[in-house]
């Protein structure tokens, strides 16, 4: 009985800490959900609830000789693809038999305390190749691909200070959109730039939300209502902010 009840919190603290990692780095709500209850499985313990939401984690396990319950609190969430496939890995390896409770425990703790795969000036780089490359792609002129790339990067750079300055999320998308306008708008009044419209639409395209807008879509047809709402409101709010950016630099100048 003991060692059936240390066996099965030793599970929840795993399931848990398995669908923090995916909440936090972009996954689908219905993706961490399976991922706990297959994990669960794995281990034995049959009957087990998950309930998750953007914000938080709700993970039961209610068998006739235990009923136990575990919350985890996620109040940061980004984008980091790798760290789900990780998990999905570690989790198949579960279900086949290869990994033990503590084995998985320890490989889980990794992925949760590993840094950014890629360096951050990478990151900027990348960020402002991708603007000017938006740019193209939205019919625009390859003089204007330098200016897109500067306010891009720029604007990359701003989003990931801002951000570590306050923890708000509008503040930072608001000031980084409000940095990426005056730049742009500088670039064409000196004549580095030609078409202020198609450099700011490059500039922003790597703040968007994307992945959070899919995943919200993805949610809703899974029949996630409230996952899917929440991520579809928090998508809104940071195109919206984007946009009041934008359009602040534009009034000004």
């Amino acid at each position: 009985m003991e060692n059936h009840e240390k066996t099965a919190h030793e599970v929840a603290k795993i399931c848990t800490l398995a669908g923090k990692i995916m909440l936090q780095s972009g996954a689908e709500t219905y993706r961490v959900e399976d991922t706990m209850n297959r994990i669960a499985h794995a281990f034995q313990i049959s009957e087990v609830q998950s309930f998750v939401t953007p914000t938080g984690i709700i993970f039961s396990i209610e068998e006739m000789d235990l009923d136990m319950t575990k919350l985890v609190r996620v109040s940061e969430r980004g984008t980091d693809l790798k760290k789900v496939v990780l998990v999905n890995s570690i989790s198949r390896n579960i279900a086949e038999g290869k990994l033990t409770l503590k084995e998985a425990f320890t490989k889980l703790n990794e992925i949760e305390h590993s840094q950014d795969v890629y360096p951050i000036w990478l990151q900027i780089a990348s960020a402002a190749i991708a603007s000017g490359c938006f740019l193209i792609m939205f019919l625009g002129k390859w003089h204007d691909f330098i200016p897109a790339c500067l306010a891009g990067g720029i604007g990359f750079a701003g989003i990931i200070y801002f951000h570590r300055l306050s923890q708000i999320k509008f503040f930072a998308e608001f000031t980084a959109s409000f940095l990426i306008g005056l730049i742009s708008i500088a670039c064409v009044k000196i004549g580095v730039g030609i078409e202020l419209n198609k450099i700011i639409i490059g500039s922003v395209m790597p703040l968007v939300p994307g992945v959070l807008i899919t995943n919200a879509v993805r949610d809703l047809m899974s029949g996630d209502l409230v996952s899917g709402l929440s991520k579809g409101a928090e998508a809104g709010l940071t195109a919206f902010a984007i946009g009041i950016g934008i359009a602040l630099a534009l009034a000004l100048f």
